[in-house]
């Protein structure tokens, strides 16, 4: 099957978006897919205001149809709502071209910690968005559920997962820090949370691991912690397996993978009672929840680390994949079934 991912989100970011996507991509192809990605980088772009990191293509359209026109895809799957994802949508929209979607963040949310914007006219783009795709694929049952309740339709979960082969328990030698080590791990902006774990008053050591546009000024404000800037591959497993506990202090998040990763090193965590955590954290298990982070920090230093390891298992991308490409086997559109235009077989069949 020849699958065509778009999404706004890609290298060199570094968030659970970028993550997925990759993986997703390297695992379809490793099953004969061919899987083409569409990003920013093969358009004119300018950095997002206040996420210089994020880039936002310019009048995509044109391009990204010869793109899709060219390619001919089986599927075609839209990841972000951004430029490329809404010349991908209008197009697919245009042309009479079945697609899926997927809903990744709780970008209003997002946008409301940075700007005026009431939730409802978020969610109200959001919804118009989606709408026109055969499913829109979401991270949780618990986001499901509230998406539902915005009167979102054709939701299917589609979980996500965990690379074992690069997490996995490396032992606590890489950081030579006072213990309890307490880390975080993972994009450092506002909507995570990060003065709430920061600000409160722990016995070892507070560690940051990542980067973002909130980094310096929380630099700035915690000197007591230790940021140490993004790190990859080995050397972020590494760093990772060396904590005593992974705070996850995110209100807004969908998934969390990093916590995924962080059980799969061995490492319990700790985490506001809220979706996200509460479908990733088996509580007093793999992790605690509660509305109190430091008491939830301080209780996860109690657990088990290979109740931790055995959970990340279980949510292997070979599974993930699988489940990705079988919600596109259900809109693949098989020659001679439905008239498509613009690059695509336009005949029409009978069955």
């Amino acid at each position: 099957m020849k699958v065509a991912i778009v999404t706004d989100a890609w290298e060199p970011q570094v968030n659970g978006v970028v993550t997925t996507m990759r993986n997703t991509r390297d695992h379809a192809e490793k099953l004969g897919h061919h899987v083409q990605m569409i990003t920013p980088d093969q358009f004119r772009s300018i950095p997002c205001p206040m996420y210089e990191e994020i880039r936002l293509s310019l009048k995509p359209y044109r391009k990204l149809a010869q793109i899709l026109d060219t390619l001919q895809p089986d599927v075609i799957h839209v990841a972000t709502e951004g430029p490329l994802g809404a010349a991908a949508n209008k197009y697919c929209s245009r042309n009479g071209i079945p697609f899926t979607s997927s809903l990744h963040t709780r970008f209003p949310e997002y946008i409301r910690m940075r700007a005026p914007v009431p939730l409802n006219v978020s969610y109200c783009y959001l919804r118009n968005f989606h709408k026109a795709a055969q499913n829109t694929l979401v991270r949780t049952a618990t986001q499901k559920a509230e998406l539902e309740k915005r009167g979102f339709s054709h939701l299917r979960v589609w979980p996500g997962a965990v690379d074992t082969a690069l997490f996995y328990f490396r032992g606590k030698g890489a950081l030579s820090l006072p213990r309890p080590i307490s880390m975080y791990m993972g994009r450092v902006s506002v909507e995570k949370g990060l003065d709430d774990f920061l600000q409160l008053d722990l016995p070892g050591t507070k560690v940051i691991v990542g980067g973002g546009p909130d980094f310096g000024r929380l630099k700035s404000r915690y000197p007591e912690a230790v940021f140490t800037g993004p790190k990859f591959g080995a050397e972020l497993a590494e760093i990772l397996s060396a904590a005593d506990v992974f705070v996850f202090p995110s209100r807004t998040d969908t998934f969390g993978l990093c916590m995924l990763e962080a059980m799969a090193c061995g490492v319990p965590v700790a985490a506001y009672p809220v979706p996200g955590p509460q479908d990733v954290v088996i509580n007093r298990s793999t992790g605690i929840l509660d509305s109190d982070l430091k008491q939830a920090i301080m209780l996860a230093l109690t657990l088990d680390g290979d109740a931790c390891i055995e959970f990340a298992l279980e949510h292997s991308w070979e599974k993930s994949t699988s489940r990705f490409l079988d919600f596109q086997t259900r809109i693949h559109t098989r020659p001679g079934d439905v008239a498509l235009s613009s690059g695509f077989a336009a005949t029409v069949g009978k069955t």
